[in-house]
């Protein structure tokens, strides 16, 4: 493979549920094709992640044709779920976003509210190109993006990940280390860059694919949780307390806004271009 290059790809189609790894995925305005276009909410229409639910980890979440997914969990029966009819939406609220969501059918409901052990509904998002606009701090206009929590995709760079494991491992809860990358939820990993190259990039390119490079990415709780076994711990926000701290925010990763739309493949070549 030559460097630098993509390294890795990860699509998650329900928000906070464990994703796959394809060997090709397509760009488009939004995000990855399929990612996070379904996503849990409470009673009150607001989006459950694996912050108050960390067992959501244990959710994996399977493309199925026409966009739908089957969902497993230790201990219960798959259950598959088809795009449901856009013809009714509900109101449902991710962050400060109002967004039309199209519930998904009863028995969907039933199987998530089983896992978590709390009353939760699934919806789809039939129509990103029209649903949440990108933060206007960082974003153009008429540019959008899914139920992921605010811009199309996030990297990660392998080489990041090796530095922070190097740092964990010096720490008082060396332990815990090394930490896989599924920690931080990536869409695309790069490999054969510096360390902490990213934080000076401005726009990159995935073989014919471009991205404005808008925002480092602010670490939460969700980090510090196994994703194979729903424990938490205490890194990396540790250790991002220390070496990674930029105002009030934890940093990994660098979130990204396409520019243009295509196909991206493992191997590709990635190009700093500012």
């Amino acid at each position: 493979m030559p460097y630098p290059a993509l390294r890795s790809i990860h699509v998650h189609p329900l928000k906070a549920a464990r994703g796959h790894a394809p060997r090709e995925a397509v760009v488009e305005p939004w995000g990855l094709a399929g990612d996070r276009r379904w996503m849990l909410v409470d009673g009150d229409g607001r989006f459950v992640s694996q912050r108050p639910h960390p067992r959501m980890a244990l959710v994996a979440a399977e493309p199925r044709p026409g966009g739908g997914i089957r969902v497993s969990a230790p201990g219960r029966e798959a259950h598959t779920v088809g795009v449901p009819d856009p013809g009714r939406t509900v109101p449902v609220e991710i962050w400060r976003d109002k967004v039309e969501a199209v519930p998904a059918d009863d028995a969907a409901h039933a199987w998530f509210s089983a896992h978590l052990e709390t009353d939760v509904r699934l919806v789809h998002l039939d129509a990103p190109a029209t649903g949440r606009p990108v933060d206007p701090a960082y974003g153009r206009a008429g540019e959008t993006v899914s139920f992921a929590d605010g811009f199309p995709l996030l990297l990660a760079a392998l080489s990041s990940l090796d530095a922070v494991n190097s740092l964990i491992a010096q720490g008082d809860h060396s332990d815990e280390g090394p930490l896989p990358m599924n920690r931080f939820r990536p869409n695309v990993v790069v490999d054969g860059t510096p360390p902490w190259a990213e934080d000076d990039w401005r726009r990159v390119a995935i073989g014919d694919v471009t991205f404005r490079v808008v925002k480092k990415c602010g670490r939460c709780v969700v980090t510090t949780t196994d994703q194979h076994t729903a424990e938490r711990g205490k890194e990396p926000l540790r250790t991002l307390a220390r070496h990674r701290r930029f105002g009030d925010q934890l940093v990994f990763g660098q979130n990204l806004v396409p520019e243009t739309t295509g196909k991206i493949r493992i191997g590709d070549a990635f190009t700093v271009l500012e």
